[in-house]
This record gives structure tokens, sequence and C-alpha cells, in this order.
């Protein structure tokens, strides 16, 4: 599949570039009066419903985006994917976060070998471990059951688990599971994130659970030994290995440490970090919360997505059609960002982990091949839940910039109340706003409209909302494990859709490098400055600057501080 060619050198691009004309000249009001076109707009699958017919688009539109998936060779690149070959070529690496969650008897290869009996070895070693933790059949150091868990990661590592944890914390099922327990995820080094997470803990029911794969992440291995210190400090060192584990592969590093090797849970290179929360790395902390059953519902939800992606007809696939229309508005109508909108507050944690996944994935400016891009990819992405974002940036959404907008629904709450004399139910009431506001995007109001109000004149053009905001909806039957993963892996492959058509890798994240390196030099100047008194050297005059006025305003700090935790 490696070429040179860009995707824009190719006739469906081309085509793409000379329909805008034609959608620029039609308003969404219009296009909405066609009850035809909105039907053929609408996708349903395992209880899913996808509404995309408030975007700017045609049906030949659509035609168009079909015809440029096929020029970009999507389908094999799917295949190639599923099938463990190396598409993340700058690493020379499989990508196959959807072998996580296949079913024991799947087949899915890397480099030869079927990778999903290790799958399930990880997963029977996480089941036999968290129901150990959560019977009490495996105490702390003085006895006591284990009731509390700190999760310490970062990135990937930190970011899908605490969507997943955030959105599982109201579900009923998953709220009885967890009774008596609680789970904390710790990834910021700023020592702030500690005494939050330390805050009301008792070190002789609390279990850590590290997670670098590499064991050698920066931030994530002092958080590491911070955490050790509070436990050892309180406990004695001998406590460590009851009180933490490890979810690595660099056994040899995980025993330096002191934490017991047999304690440690593998995860593989072929799993990216924004695509781990299905290996042990969301999985560990998540069943010991909430029972290994509750997340293996998790699991079957994103794997039934999984299928839909793989087999699915383009024009019903539910992650193909949003991809299509993301590079769409992104790439030909010139809309960067886009705002993800989940009317439940179950979600909030579901557009700052979709950022990273997105973000880090298609934030790229060359080619898989190395060729310098002349087209923007990638999205900005952000997003709060409903009816919070109304509140806060939608007046912009209105009427400042388009922003193209995800609505995500829920059709039954995880917490209903209902009220008596009140004319709907707060869900309802929620509801209401997530029906209403796609189309007050799509329609707007016009000044006609206005003066048949009798708006007075001077406040005519405030008033006005141009419409014609594109945005589409996704309706989900409820927010139980299941419907937590589907969406999960609806996001994901949406993701990849993009990346495959833009010719990119989607796999890698070269970004991250450059600040970590440079950071190595400021850390080995701090301590060069605050232990020897060494003078600023090697850096440029904005930063000499304020680095010296960062140790100067710090200088009442000893040379070689005695060991400190946060006072809470």
């Amino acid at each position: 599949m490696a070429s040179s060619t860009l995707i824009c050198e190719s006739q469906p691009w081309k085509d793409l570039k000379g329909h805008i004309d034609e959608i620029n000249s039609t308003h969404l009001r219009n296009l909405m009066s066609d009850a035809d076109r909105c039907k053929s707009m609408m996708v349903e699958f395992d209880g899913i419903l996808l509404d995309y017919s408030r975007q700017r688009a045609t049906l030949e539109t659509m035609k168009k985006l079909l015809s440029l998936a096929e020029a970009a060779h999507l389908k094999e690149k799917i295949n190639r994917m599923f099938n463990g070959e190396h598409i993340n070529s700058t690493e020379n690496r499989s990508v196959l976060h959807v072998a996580l969650r296949a079913s024991r008897d799947a087949v899915i290869n890397s480099d030869g070998k079927n990778v999903v009996p290790d799958v399930w070895q990880v997963l029977d070693k996480i089941q036999n471990f968290s129901e150990r933790i959560r019977s009490g059949a495996w105490v702390g150091a003085t006895g006591k059951e284990l009731k509390d868990v700190v999760a310490i990661g970062i990135g990937g590592s930190f970011l899908g688990p605490l969507f997943v944890h955030t959105a599982l914390q109201t579900e009923p099922e998953a709220m009885e599971c967890a009774k008596g327990r609680q789970l904390r995820f710790l990834a910021n080094v700023d020592p702030i994130d500690i005494a939050r997470n330390i805050t009301g803990l008792n070190p002789e029911t609390t279990l850590v659970v590290v997670v670098s794969k590499t064991f050698t992440t920066a931030e994530t291995m002092l958080n590491a030994r911070t955490m050790r210190e509070w436990i050892s400090s309180a406990l004695g060192p001998q406590a460590v290995a009851k009180h933490m584990v490890a979810v690595s592969t660099n056994l040899t590093l995980v025993e330096k440490f002191g934490i017991d090797p047999n304690n440690a849970f593998a995860f593989w290179d072929w799993v990216g970090g924004r695509y781990s929360v299905c290996s042990a790395v969301g999985v560990l902390p998540l069943a010991l919360q909430y029972g290994f059953p509750i997340v293996e519902k998790f699991l079957k939800g994103a794997s039934s997505i999984d299928r839909h992606f793989y087999s699915t007809p383009f024009e019903k696939n539910i992650p193909v059609l949003l991809g299509l229309l993301s590079i769409w508005n992104v790439t030909f109508l010139g809309y960067p960002a886009r705002a993800i909108l989940p009317y439940s507050q179950a979600l909030e944690k579901l557009a700052p982990h979709i950022q990273q996944v997105s973000m880090e994935s298609n934030g790229k400016g060359v080619s898989i091949d190395g060729v310098p891009l002349p087209y923007e990819t990638g999205e900005i992405d952000f997003g709060e839940p409903g009816t919070n974002g109304q509140h806060s940036f939608y007046q912009l959404i209105h009427q400042g910039r388009v922003i193209p907008c995800d609505f995500i629904g829920v059709v039954k709450s995880q917490q209903p109340v209902y009220l008596k004399d009140e004319v709907v139910s707060n869900h309802d009431e929620l509801m209401s706003n997530f029906f209403a506001q796609p189309d007050a995007l799509a329609y707007g109001k016009t000044q006609e409209e206005l003066q048949k109000e009798n708006v007075p004149q001077h406040l005519v053009s405030h008033k006005t909302f141009s419409g014609n905001r594109p945005s589409l909806s996704i309706l989900l039957p409820s927010l139980n494990a299941y419907n937590i993963g589907q969406l999960l892996a609806i996001y994901e492959h949406r993701v990849a859709v993009q990346g495959f058509i833009w010719g990119i890798n989607s796999f890698d994240q070269w970004g991250v490098e450059l600040g970590k390196s440079l950071a190595t030099q400021v850390r080995k100047q701090l301590n060069a400055s605050r232990k020897k008194g060494e003078s600023i050297e090697g850096f440029n005059f904005s930063t000499k600057t304020m680095l010296s006025k960062y140790l100067e305003a710090s200088s009442d700090i000893p040379a070689d501080p005695p060991t400190a935790l946060p006072k809470v």
C-alpha cells in the first residue's frame, strides 16, 4: 500500500473540491426539507442510531466521499490492520487494539502468531487477581482488605480508563459492584495531584497500580516512587510487594522497583497507549473497582463495533461514515475543530479522552511515507456535557465560528428522577435540549422571523442566527458497560478511517518527543544549579531569564532536602 502518491492527486478528491461550490449554494434549511435525504442519512446498528442529516452534505456528497474511500484503498487498509500487518510503519508495529476485546476463539495474527490466546491469558490473570483482592483473599501488610486503588499512569494510561470509570460510576449494576470501594487516578507529576490522591486514603487499605510499558516513563515513575515512599514510610519497605502491582512488560525493572514480577500484567507493542483502555492498562483498575464481569461487558460492546466496522458495507458503516464526514468538514469545508457534546454527565470524560485519541493520532504534517502534506489533517477536539456547555461555549458555536458538533444522547438515564407535578422528568428536560440544539444550529433564525416577532430593530442583527451549522446525532439506548464499549470503539475507528484516507500514520506520536528531550536538559540544569550552584548555560535569553527567576524565587529550598510528602 506504500506509495508517495498523495490522495489529493486522485480524481475523487478533485471531484469533492469541485463540489464545494454546490454545497455553498444551498442551506441546511433546504436540505432538511427533503425527507428522503434525511431518511437515507440515518443508520442503526445494535441499538445505536446515527443521524447525520444535519451535515452540509447531499446524497451526491456521500457518493463522492465513498469514491474517495475507494481511491484511498480504505477497505484494504482496514483489512491490513485486522490482519496484523505492520501498518505503524515508523515504529514497525502491528496495530491490534481490536485483539484486546476479541472473543476467546478468535484468530488475529501478528508476525504469524495468533495473539488472542495471549490476550486471554492476561484477562484470566486479571480476573483471578481482581477476585482475590475484592473477596479479601489477598490482604495488605497489616491484614486489612485493600478497598482503595490508585492507578498511576499518564496519557493513554490515564485518560481512557478515567473515561470508562467516570461513565460507570453511576450505572446501577456497576455501582452495586463497587460498593465500599474507590478508584483514583494519579497522572500529573505536579505534587498537587499526589496530595489530592492520597487525601483521605489509608496506606493499609490502598493498592497502587503502576502503569508503564517500559517502566521508564518519567512522570509515572516519579509518582510511583512517591507512592512507594508513602506506603513504606507508613508500613515499612516490605509492604510494597503487598500494596503495589504493575502493568508493564519490563519485568526486570518491575522487580528492581520492589514489585513481585508475578504481579505484573503484560501488554504488547501492538497496543498504542491511546488505544490501550481494553488492555490491562484499563481492565485491571476497572476490574478491581467493578469486578471482571462488568468489564467483560464493556469489552463485548467494543468488540461488537469492531465486527461492524470490519464487515459492514461503508454506506451503513458508522465509524466509516463518521470518518468520511470529518474529512469533508476539516479538509474540504475548512472547519478545523469539532465539539463532542454528550448529553449525559456520566460521559464528562469522553471529550478529554477522544481529544488524545484524535489529536495525537491525526495531528500530522507528513504522509505515512514522509511527504509533506499540502492539505490540513486532524481536528481540534473539545467538549463538555450538555446542558453545561450551552451556558459556556455554545454562543460561539451558534453565532461565531462554525464548529461541527457531535451530539450524543441516551434514551434511558442511569439515574432517573421524577417529580410530581413537573411538566417533564429531569432526563426529558435534558433530552429536550439534545433534540433542540442540532435544529437551532441547522436552521438558525432569520431577520424576517425576528421582525414578525416584533423584535426591536436595533436588536435584530444581534438576535439573527445564520444557521447552516453542521452537526450529527448519536442516540444510545442506555449507558451501561456494553454501550460505553461501543461508544469507545466508534470513536477509535473513526479516527483510524480519517488517517487511512489522509494517508498518514495515525498510530505513532513523534510530536511528543521534542518537548520531553528539551525537558531533560532543563532537569539537568535545575539539579546542577540547586545542588552545585552552577550558573545557567546553554539556553536562549528568554528561557535563561525565566529559569533564573524561578531559581531565585525558590532559593529557600535546601540543596539536598529530606524526603517530604504532601501534608494532607
